[in-house]
């Protein structure tokens, strides 16, 4: 018997639907896979400090940017027009300063602010905050936000386009015909005056 390839193509590609935008799965992969890629990472360099940020600061921070900026974006299932609107590429940037700022506050506050002006002692893994909280939140904002649109513009283009009953035209209103003894009156007036 011959061998068939099956090859997908282009057009079945393209007509296959996207996986629809689920919260608690853009958490989980937004959790798990920086956990994975610099955990892993620590552990082939033998950096422990590295190895345990993977999974708690790291990890943790990249999980709950996700959460917030997936729940922002959806806005109770009623997405805000301007991020519909907007470009992709300036809606994602706009938002990944904004996480990326935030995040860099807060880890320098921990970082920093709280060594010097609390009991608690500068850790290795405290100093860590200062880098890895920006860089997991920007990197999760950029991927929750790009997985956020692509779902929304596909769904976009499946609705189908509104088509407008065409409204009926106004009739023309009929004259109402004068009552007959007015007539008369004309028609003998008219008389009158060609005698």
């Amino acid at each position: 018997m011959p061998a068939t390839h099956h090859r997908t193509s282009p057009n079945r590609a393209a007509s296959r639907p996207s996986r629809p935008f689920t919260l608690w799965r853009e958490v989980l992969t937004a959790y798990a896979a920086p956990a994975l890629m610099a955990g892993t990472a620590g552990v082939v360099t033998g950096q422990q400090d590295l190895a345990v940020a993977a999974c708690t600061s790291i990890a943790g921070t990249s999980a709950v940017v996700a959460f917030l900026v997936g729940t922002w974006l959806r806005h109770g299932g009623r997405p805000r027009r301007w991020t519909t609107t907007t470009p992709t590429v300036a809606l994602t940037a706009v938002l990944v300063i904004s996480a990326a700022g935030a995040a860099a506050l807060l880890g320098w506050f921990t970082a920093q602010w709280l060594p010097a002006h609390t009991p608690i002692p500068a850790t290795p893994w405290l100093e860590r905050l200062g880098i890895d909280l920006p860089v997991s939140a920007a990197l999760a904002t950029a991927i929750v936000t790009l997985r956020w649109r692509s779902t929304t513009t596909t769904a976009s283009r499946r609705r189908p386009p509104r088509h407008r009953a065409p409204r009926p035209r106004a009739r023309a209103r009929a004259r109402p015909s004068p009552p007959p003894g007015r007539t008369r009156r004309r028609e003998s007036h008219q008389g009158v005056s060609t005698q």
